[in-house]
């Protein structure tokens, strides 16, 4: 059969292929994340024309009454928080369904499709204020039809990293690899920034070029499994075992059919994981949108110092999830990682929100180490916790499960991301020490949910222990006897 792909013409050991993988999967979520960021850098601009418009959007959104109103309101970054949320319902509602069909479809062509037309749709956007235009239902349409094929993204990169690497090797290298995202919002912002103030519209059709060239790029060099070796010869694709099938999960020959949404949910750990990840990204979250007005209203710094100490919240989370999978691979206990991570999360934030704005210094030190804290248990679950159920044991080979695990997962998780923000939003007038015992509730309520599997780590590790130390008394018993 024909390959649609250049990759024949990049004939490259096994191994490197595996490289190229990571690489690619990297720079493509980075390009989502960077397609994302211009309407949270264009809402803070002065232009009174998008501004209508989104509020507009908002209110047509949450079926709010009908009220006036003007681009100068003075609660104008309430209502765009509340766009915000809008718009992570939607997404965590489309994750759901895009992991049911990128199991069924290929995952190559699933992934390029989908990002070359979320860069037709971030485009459209930034067109409509070259072509002038002020009708309500276009915003609407393109932000929703953006918004579905967005959930193509996750998905798909998290099943091609967990392909290509074997379980052991997960933590660690899906904690670097995770950093995607602040690469892709930090890009963002930057190239956003650079005509937000004269054609903001140029802010979306940037990134939108952007990832729709990534997306060609996918379509032509992306590998989905490690066993796919090309031939530069006919330009066919084969598939052999060219790698150790110990290390690496492997396409079973047969290819069984795609599991189903409860088949996935039947998963052991499935459940847990999602449901803790609903309160770890509540609490991510939460800091990712109210941080910035937090530090602003409680530490009086100014609005460009809060963003930048804002900032150091997510090199934290980078550090974090590094940790957590670093820690995960060698105690072979990702669930325990986790729950360690947020028990100790859980006074580090009454300390933050107590001591931490005492001064500059022992605030970038609180801020790193919350960010770690609380983010680590969050990058593990949606990267490494999510390839390894995806593969579990009890799925026979079959790895047409992937993408609907991590799906469902991350889909779970972004239900907790929208309602973080909006009751953070809905406490906080009654004072900043009432939001932080919501996130220590969300806290204690996520380890809390990965109780039974912490047990069933922790009995597995007692149990290898008294297996290895019976064999050891055996073994000297054998040697008794022999003397």
């Amino acid at each position: 059969m024909p390959c649609l792909s250049l990759v024949p013409f990049l004939v490259l050991p096994p191994l490197r292929y595996r490289g190229l993988t990571l690489v690619l999967t990297f720079v493509f979520y980075a390009s989502f994340h960077l397609s994302r960021k211009p309407i949270s850098i264009v809402k803070v601009s002065a232009v009174p024309g998008i501004f209508l418009l989104l509020l507009l959007l908002f209110n047509m959104l949450a079926s709010a009454c009908i009220v006036t109103c003007f681009p100068d309101q003075a609660n104008y970054n309430e209502l765009f928080g509340a766009l915000d949320n809008a718009f992570l319902v939607a997404y965590a509602i489309g994750m759901f369904i895009s992991g049911i069909f990128g199991e069924r479809l290929p995952l190559r062509y699933y992934l390029s499709g989908g990002m070359v037309l979320s860069g037709l749709f971030t485009s459209l956007f930034g067109l409509a204020y070259f072509w002038e235009i002020h009708v309500l239902w276009y915003y609407i349409i393109i932000q929703i039809c953006n918004g579905l094929v967005q959930t193509t993204g996750w998905p798909s990169v998290v099943t091609c990293v967990g392909n290509w690497f074997g379980k052991g090797k997960r933590g660690l290298i899906m904690g670097i690899w995770n950093s995607h995202t602040s690469v892709g919002n930090i890009l963002g912002s930057l190239i956003a920034g650079v005509w937000v103030s004269s054609a903001w519209g140029l802010s979306f059709i940037v990134p939108g070029i952007i990832i729709a060239i990534m997306g060609i790029v996918c379509f032509l060099f992306l590998v989905e499994y490690p066993e796919v070796t090309l031939s530069a010869d006919d330009g066919s694709c084969s598939r052999e075992n060219t790698i150790d099938s110990s290390e690496y999960p492997k396409e079973p020959a047969e290819q069984p059919g795609a599991i189903s949404f409860l088949g996935a949910l039947r998963i052991p750990g499935v459940v847990e994981f999602s449901l803790c990840l609903l309160f770890a990204k509540l609490v991510s979250y939460t800091f990712l949108y109210w941080l910035p007005l937090y530090i602003v209203n409680v530490a009086h710094f100014s609005a460009k110092e809060a963003g930048d100490l804002s900032t150091l919240f997510d090199v934290g989370g980078i550090l974090g999830g590094i940790l957590a999978g670093l820690i995960s691979d060698y105690t072979d206990g990702r669930a325990t990682t986790c729950c360690v991570m947020l028990i100790v999360a859980a006074p580090m934030l009454f300390l933050y929100n107590h001591v931490g704005q005492n001064g500059i210094g022992s605030s970038i030190a609180m801020l790193i180490v919350c960010g770690a804290l609380v983010n680590g248990p969050y990058a593990l679950i949606t990267t490494a916790v999510s390839a390894d159920l995806g593969t579990h044991e009890c799925l026979k080979g079959n790895a047409k499960a992937l993408s609907t695990v991590t799906a469902i997962i991350d889909g779970t998780g972004s239900v907790g991301a929208a309602l973080g923000p909006l009751l953070a939003g809905l406490i906080s007038p009654t004072g900043w020490n009432n939001v932080f015992y919501m996130l220590i509730t969300a806290d204690i309520l996520a380890c809390l949910f990965l109780s039974r599997v912490v047990y069933k780590e922790i009995k597995g590790w007692c149990g290898c222990y008294t297996r290895k130390r019976g064999y050891v008394l055996l073994k000297s018993q054998v040697c008794r006897v022999f003397l």
